[in-house]
This record gives structure tokens, sequence and C-alpha cells, in this order.
């Protein structure tokens, strides 16, 4: 039968078409949960380097109270020292919030193609 060969060839052709469809949005999809996780690494090492600015500055505060009592200019340089920990605290932690407030794009690539390739195969009236 010539058609039946005609519709074979027709049915391995959509079928490796789907399959190539199908390993793009997998390794879109892969490379999403990636970024995702890049994310939640940047906030963790942000997290830990303001949590460290931060036990920096009360623990040179302690030193400059202490000092504060000694004789001429060890205080000023610990409350230089106390100053400079606590202004880069702040600094970390606001980048910190600005990474955390940025909405998370989980999956919206995967999410826009298959909804283009829902309308491509949506048969139009």
């Amino acid at each position: 039968m010539p058609g039946s060969s005609g519709l074979m060839e027709s049915l391995k052709r959509l079928a490796c078409t789907l399959l190539a469809i199908l390993q793009t949005r997998l390794e879109l999809l892969s490379n999403e949960v990636e970024e995702e996780l890049l994310r939640i690494g940047q906030i963790l090492v942000y997290g830990i380097v303001g949590l460290f600015f931060f036990f920096m500055s009360i623990l040179v505060l302690m030193i400059f109270i202490v000092a504060l009592f000694w004789d001429s200019y060890r205080f000023q340089v610990l409350g230089g020292l106390t100053a400079f920990f606590f202004v880069a605290g702040l600094l970390v932690v606001h980048a910190l919030r600005r990474v955390v407030r940025e909405k998370s794009r989980l999956f919206s690539g995967s999410l826009a193609e298959l909804s283009n390739d829902r309308d491509r195969l949506t048969p139009r009236p």
C-alpha cells in the first residue's frame, strides 16, 4: 500500500518533532532550576556576610566601651572600626533585601514557550 508508507513517514516526522520540542522544553526547565538555585545561594551568601558584619560590629562596640575608659586615642580607632563594620552590615542587608524582593521567574520561560506551543497547535476557526 503506497498510502500507508506516506502516512507512516508523516507519523515518524511528527514523533521526531514532538520529541525535539519536549527536549527543548526540558533543557529550558533545567536552566531555570539552575538559575533559581544560584539565586538561593546568593541569598544565603548575603545573609551570612551580613550577619558576620553585624556580629563584628557588636564585638568591636563592646571593645570600644571597655577602651573608652582607657588613656588617649584608642577608643576613637575602635569607634571607627565599629562604625565601619556596622555600615558594611547595613549595606549587605540592603543588598540582601533587594535580592529577596526580586520576583522569582522560576519556570516563566518554560510556561511562555508551552503557551506559544499550545497557541500554534490550536486549530484556528
